[in-house]
């Protein structure tokens, strides 16, 4: 069993900050090539440089993944520029709202199904197309532990995630007799600059981990190691399974 991945390509979504960028840059260090997307390319670019620093291949592919025609094509792109597909990392995701369900509006519901749901779906079906008839792959869909308990103030999101669960065990399911594993990562309380105002305040966010094991908010590195192992064949006989990364969230 090994965590190399040198010769292999992967292609990460949201990888220009965040737990997306950190993921990113682990693969390469692991030795793939990496085609990075996301809406900001001058951030891509940043990306890139790091990781030609370590002298893997990095293409920069900027896209909206809320777009189907656009998913499709990264995924087109991305075969073009690096000949084949073995790891696809849907990490592109997240919501810019929380409040009572009674006052969600449904436009806002709608956009983050869209993102967070509607794009991995697109992403999946063009990957999997390619995966299936080369006869390996590995699919890394970036959930959450809000897709595995209940999340008050937070329902879109809880939602869209637990049908990233879902939908990540049925393809696990489908796609296994032709050599492709799809595996969601679950990341709890993690730092990143979207979520900076609940960590970075006086108490450091103690009160949403308070009730963790490790009682401390993850860091986007600790994101690596989980994901690193699900793309290489140290993971080969792991499929359809949600690896929480939570710090010992879910536990209690």
């Amino acid at each position: 069993m090994t965590f190399d991945l040198t010769g292999k390509t992967a292609l990460v979504t949201g990888a220009s900050r965040g737990i997306g960028r950190a993921l990113a840059v682990g693969l390469a260090r692991a030795g793939a090539d990496i085609a990075l997307s996301a809406r900001d390319e001058a951030l891509l670019r940043e990306v890139q440089a790091e990781i030609e620093g370590l002298g893997r291949k990095a293409v920069v592919l900027p896209a909206d993944v809320t777009d189907a025609a656009a998913c499709h094509a990264l995924v087109d792109d991305t075969l073009a520029a690096l000949g084949h597909l073995d790891v696809l990392v849907n990490n592109a995701g997240g919501s810019s709202f929380m409040g009572p369900f009674t006052e969600l509006r449904f436009s806002g519901w709608e956009k983050v199904m869209r993102l967070n749901v509607d794009s991995i779906v697109h992403l999946c079906q063009a990957a999997g197309r390619h995966m299936t008839a080369r006869g390996s792959g590995s699919v890394i869909n970036v959930a959450s532990v809000a897709g595995l308990t209940g999340t008050p103030l937070l329902a879109p999101y809880g939602a869209s995630k637990a049908a990233v669960v879902s939908l990540t065990r049925s393809l696990a399911l489908e796609w296994g007799e032709y050599g492709v594993r799809v595996n969601a990562l679950c990341p709890g309380w993690t730092r990143t600059d979207l979520n900076r105002e609940l960590w970075a305040g006086a108490d450091e966010g103690a009160a949403f981990v308070a009730n963790q094991g490790l009682k401390r908010w993850a860091g986007v590195e600790e994101m690596v190691g989980p994901t690193v192992f699900l793309a290489s064949d140290a993971s080969s006989y792991v499929t359809g399974q949600a690896l929480a990364v939570d710090g010992g969230q879910t536990a209690t």
